[in-house]
C-alpha cells in the first residue's frame, strides 16, 4: 500500500491553517484582555478619586495632589518614548535606506533601480530632523 503523493502536502497546509488560526486566536484573545484591564483599572482609579473627592480629609487632599503628580510623571515618560521612538524609527528607516541603496547597487548593476533605497533613508532623514529641530521638547 502506497501513500498518496498529495498526503504531505494536505497535512503541510492543514498544519499551516491550524497554525494560523491559533496565532490569529492568541491576538484576540491577548487585544481582549488587555482593554478589560485596563477598563478595570479606569474604572477603579475613577471610583477611588470618587470617594477621595467626596471626603474632606486632609489626608485626602494629600491623597489627591500625589496621584496628579503621579500623572504628571506618566505623562512626561509617554511624551519622551514618544520623542525617543521618532529617533529610533529615524535610524531604522534611514539604516534600511543605505542598506537598500546597496544591495540593490550590487544586485542590479547597470540601472538606476538602487535609488529606491532613498525612499526609506528619505524618510529616516524626515524623521530625524522632525525630532531635532521642529518636535516641542520634552523636560526630564
Amino acid at each position: 500500500m502506497s501513500i498518496p503523493e498529495t498526503l504531505p502536502e494536505t497535512f503541510l497546509f492543514v498544519f499551516l491553517s491550524v497554525g494560523a488560526l491559533s496565532l490569529f486566536g492568541f491576538l484576540a484573545v491577548a487585544s481582549y484582555s488587555e482593554a478589560r484591564r485596563q477598563e478595570r483599572d479606569s474604572y477603579y482609579r475613577n471610583d477611588m478619586l470618587k470617594k477621595l473627592t467626596e471626603s474632606q480629609s486632609p489626608a485626602a487632599a494629600a491623597t489627591l495632589e500625589y496621584l496628579r503628580e503621579q500623572e504628571r510623571i506618566k505623562e512626561r515618560r509617554n511624551a519622551q518614548r514618544k520623542h525617543e521612538g521618532h529617533v529610533l524609527g529615524g535610524m531604522i528607516n534611514l539604516a534600511i535606506g543605505i542598506g537598500l541603496l546597496v544591495f540593490l547597487h550590487a544586485v542590479v548593476r547597470n540601472t538606476p533601480a538602487f535609488y529606491v533605497g532613498l525612499i526609506p533613508g528619505l524618510i529616516g532623514v524626515a524623521l530625524l530632523l522632525y525630532h531635532y529641530l521642529l518636535a516641542p521638547r520634552v523636560e526630564r
